[in-house]
């Protein structure tokens, strides 16, 4: 897999991108990235460092550097989760922190609808 365009730290070996840890050496085929949602899994880090080849002290500065840029999620309770998944409890639609969007146009013609433009 080619490297994501948008590279936060290059490395001799690795690289952090948007998609997680890559390996700078294209080659390789993506067989050795990390993911973002598995930087916190250490069964899997422990497992790409112990590869014939690797860079020990390079992975370890982007392990660092990724896991400083992409902090771990807060852990949800399971049992939680399986009573939404069950449907027991209704899980928040719309995110706290943005406001929903409203569409105020239904029923009119577009025409007639203030315009609006973005001054540079």
């Amino acid at each position: 897999m080619a490297l994501h365009r948008d590279i936060f730290w290059v490395g001799r070996q690795w690289a952090v991108t948007a998609a997680g840890i890559q390996a700078v050496d294209q080659r390789l085929r993506g067989v050795l990235d990390i993911e973002i949602a598995r930087l916190w899994d250490d069964d899997l880090v422990q497992s790409r460092r112990a590869k014939p080849g690797v860079n020990a002290a390079d992975f370890d500065k982007a392990l660092t550097v990724a896991r400083e840029r992409f902090p771990q999620a807060p852990e949800s309770n399971p049992f939680v989760a399986q009573l939404e998944a069950l449907g027991v409890i209704e899980a928040p639609v719309a995110s706290p922190v943005l406001p929903v969007m409203k569409l105020r146009a239904e029923g009119r013609l577009a025409r007639f609808l203030p315009q609006w433009r973005i001054r540079r």
